[in-house]
């Protein structure tokens, strides 16, 4: 990462303008108005980005709304109990479903309603050892869902974990439990922290630093997250991309985003963590930015009509899948996701 800063992102959601101004080759301009907006019939492939965070800080909640703006993410994972959830959340109400799902972020280690903040090493041994306090995550997991219906106006199109906490033990069962109470019949779908195996096309192979960050989290708990979730009904991508350390700069990032685009296949769900400006309590404030540069590119346009690409909300590919009886691109369950 380069050393530039920039003065903290103050805006409030009143504030935000139609278009950021962005310098030329920023990819913000009228010729890039329907970005992601592709043909499906031209296009052999649909991927979902979704852009995590949302309420973190006013940077982020911000980079979202014009990524979705522009037809750059196609999912909004909003941390509830985070600084400028209550502030910014209203604007979620503007999007339009059929273009940008919005989903809760389940957060125990940064920002919780109720519990105290609990570190990824203490939350992932308890976890796993099943001494995490059920009771306790249950109400939690009520209290970010109530306030995600409160402030946005709409239960949750689906629902994932900040440091993917929800694919944990224990708090897998109580989020599959809560999630069956309050939305049977018409269930959110779930994300899918798996990687890339077996035939098909692969991301290129990296040096075992950097692919033991992907195969810890897929190993954290994909697999039976996902065997539940099918017995339960629940829908999920098929695989994961964006997973990287933060480190590498814009360049490395861009680099990525072709091996991600490349090895992409219908169903799968590319997360980022964009922002604008800087905050200076957040580390990954600068690697945020370098990732909205590249999301908002006129670059990305080009590789996505390259690769026949389709940006789409995942609940679409799920249900259209379902309407045709299936597909062994993503697991399958047996109810159509909210959108």
């Amino acid at each position: 990462m380069n050393g530039s800063s920039s003065s903290p992102h103050q805006n409030k959601p009143g504030d935000v303008p139609v278009r950021l101004e962005e310098p030329a080759d920023a990819g913000l301009d009228g010729a890039n108005m329907e970005w992601g907006a592709h043909d499906v019939a031209e296009h052999s492939r649909s991927l979902c980005i979704a852009v995590d965070d949302f309420g973190l800080h006013a940077g982020v909640c911000e980079a979202a709304l014009q990524l979705a703006l522009h037809g750059r993410t196609q999912a909004i994972s909003c941390m509830v109990g985070a600084p400028a959830w209550a502030q910014w959340a209203p604007q979620l109400r503007g999007l339009d479903p059929r273009q940008t799902e919005t989903g809760l972020h389940l957060d125990l280690t940064q920002h919780p309603i109720l519990l105290r903040p609990q570190g990824l090493g203490p939350l992932i041994v308890l976890s796993w050892l099943r001494a995490l306090d059920c009771a306790q995550i249950r109400t939690e997991i009520r209290a970010q869902l109530d306030a995600f219906e409160r402030h946005s106006g709409q239960p949750p199109a689906y629902v994932d974990g900040h440091q993917h906490i929800h694919q944990f033990p224990v708090v897998r069962d109580e989020l599959l439990t809560q999630l069956q109470n309050r939305y049977a019949g018409c269930l959110p779908w779930l994300r899918n922290t798996a990687g890339y195996g077996g035939a098909g096309p692969q991301p290129p192979a990296r040096p075992w630093w950097e692919a033991l960050k992907p195969w810890l989290l897929e190993t954290l708990g994909a697999a039976a997250l996902a065997r539940k979730a099918k017995a339960q009904g629940f829908r999920q991508n098929g695989h994961l991309l964006g997973v990287y350390n933060f480190t590498g700069g814009e360049e490395n990032y861009a680099r990525r985003a072709r091996d991600w685009l490349a090895a992409s296949r219908s169903g799968d769900l590319w997360m980022c963590h964009p922002s604008v400006g800087n905050h200076p309590q957040d580390p990954l404030a600068q690697a945020r930015q370098h990732e909205y540069r590249v999301l908002s590119g006129d670059a990305l346009g080009a590789l996505l009509r390259e690769e026949g690409i389709r940006l789409e909300p995942l609940g679409q590919t799920l249900q259209r899948g379902a309407a045709s009886g299936g597909c062994d691109c993503f697991p399958t369950g047996g109810h159509t996701p909210r959108r």
